[in-house]
């Protein structure tokens, strides 16, 4: 049995595996039926499937193989009609198969796209597990951070705004710090900087 191949797009340029020195008159006759029949052939399944170039040279070849398998091809007589309605059915099953499952995309976008969502939801689960770990924090560690990280204060201001002096803004900053990377830690979060 022999398989058609593509050389090159330009339909004259097919060839069949083994025509050259064919050595059975159904292989020649098949050569026959090729070059009398695969340019046409293939006009007619490009209108078929909208003009797609490559699914129509795979139909052509599919359409050849089965006359190749066909028990009682022996190229006296004319396929024609036989082609064409081979090659209108595959390319309806093809059209069919393509409606039947989900469209096809070719992926451009879809990285950055999932690299989006998977940060966003990174971000909010981290902003989950920081809330949890703020609210593990006593209420004044949590309120000097709040002036000083969250509400961006300086020292001096956030001890106005608290109402404390600023050496006590520092030492409270330093203690909230260390008790929210230990709040971290025991949320399995990585407290590290890279």
């Amino acid at each position: 049995m022999g398989a058609l191949t593509e050389q090159r797009a330009v339909p004259g340029n097919w060839s069949v595996i083994g025509s050259t020195g064919a050595s059975c008159d159904r292989e020649r006759a098949l050569r026959t039926l090729y070059d009398e029949h695969a340019d046409s052939l293939l006009h007619f399944v490009i209108r078929q499937v909208g003009g797609d170039r490559q699914q129509a040279e795979d139909i052509v070849q599919e359409t050849l193989l089965r006359s190749w398998r066909r028990a009682e091809f022996d190229g006296t007589r004319s396929l024609r009609p036989w082609l064409f309605t081979v090659a209108r059915r595959l390319a309806v099953d093809t059209y069919r198969r393509r409606k039947a499952r989900p469209e096809e995309v070719d992926g451009s976008g879809l990285e950055d796209q999932l690299t989006a969502e998977a940060d966003d939801i990174d971000r909010m689960l981290s902003s989950v597990v920081l809330t949890d770990a703020l609210d593990a924090l006593s209420p004044a560690h949590r309120a000097v951070l709040q002036e000083t990280y969250f509400r961006d204060r300086s020292v001096q201001e956030a001890a106005d705004a608290l109402g404390v002096p600023p050496g006590t803004v520092k030492s409270r900053i330093h203690y909230a710090l260390r008790a929210l990377r230990l709040a971290l830690d025991e949320r399995d979060v990585s407290t590290t900087r890279r």
